[in-house]
């Protein structure tokens, strides 16, 4: 079971992000430390500040100090009585900070709404990405709808409709398929090793296999013992295989070559992307 993302049902995607002040190299603050001078400049307080951003004490007086020294110019300042007492104020460079930081927030909310719907098809294109950065050890990633989910007494089979028209199928126990999310017409992909993949001429056969895959070969690459073959499902999906050499000699495999690669349906992981 894998899962890189909410279900499908999930609200619809935007754009988001945070804005952050630099000094140098070094990081100034970014919403949380302008919230907290925020609050010191409305309290007059560190400590009560701190209470409404959610602060620890320690770790407001270390914001200030580190805003302070990272500015080159004090932003707050403390009255007689230091930490343990005493009035505190911003300074006008601060102030000034917050409005700034304020004005840029709310451009740069402005420019991210603006993205999202200048750009036709934001959602689909995002989980697209979303899939093409997933990393995994499995060599066949095959990316559908799921076209049919037939219920078990102890677990389920998913049919996954891929592009080209052929359906592959997997078995997942009642638990993956809730807690996926799994649906009917929803997006899910299939993760197969290479090593779990069969191939066989493309002719006539009764297997106890659910999963053939019918293409053409688009490639042997021959090893020390093994061979990896590539097999063309259509224009847009292929499946590689890793075989004996001597089973590529057995078969007569060769580029071109019509073939069928054989899975069993406990060997297809599935997944989703959130």
């Amino acid at each position: 079971m894998i899962k890189t993302t909410p279900p499908a049902a999930a609200e619809p995607l935007a754009f988001g992000g945070s804005v952050w002040v630099k000094s140098g190299g070094e990081t100034l603050g970014g919403a949380a430390r302008v919230a907290l001078l925020a609050a010191i400049r409305d309290t007059g307080s560190i400590t009560a500040a701190a209470k409404r951003v959610g602060m620890s004490y320690k770790a407001a007086w270390d914001a200030v100090d580190t805003m302070n020294n990272l500015a080159g110019e004090p932003l707050v300042i403390t009255a007689s009585g230091g930490r343990g007492g005493g009035g505190t104020r911003l300074t006008a460079s601060a102030l000034r900070l917050i409005e700034t930081y304020r004005a840029v927030e709310r451009e740069h909310r402005k420019f991210l709404q603006h993205v999202g719907e200048a750009i036709e098809g934001f959602e689909r294109d995002w989980q697209l990405i979303g899939r093409l950065g997933m990393k995994t050890s499995a060599r066949n990633q095959l990316a559908g709808k799921i076209a049919k989910i037939t219920r078990g007494a102890v677990n389920d089979e998913v049919e996954l409709g891929l592009p080209g028209g052929q359906n592959i199928v997997a078995v997942v126990t009642h638990e993956s398929t809730e807690a996926l999310g799994l649906q009917e017409g929803g997006d899910a992909f299939a993760l197969i090793k290479a090593s779990w993949v069969m191939l066989m001429e493309d002719s006539p056969a009764k297997l106890s296999a659910r999963n053939q895959l019918r293409g053409t070969i688009a490639s042997v690459t021959r090893g020390a013992v093994n061979a990896e073959v590539t097999l063309s499902l259509d224009d847009s999906t292929t499946i590689t295989a890793i075989i004996t050499n001597q089973s590529v000699d057995t078969l007569g495999l060769a580029e071109g070559q019509k073939a069928v690669a054989v899975i069993k349906a406990s060997s297809v992981i599935i997944g989703v992307n959130d």
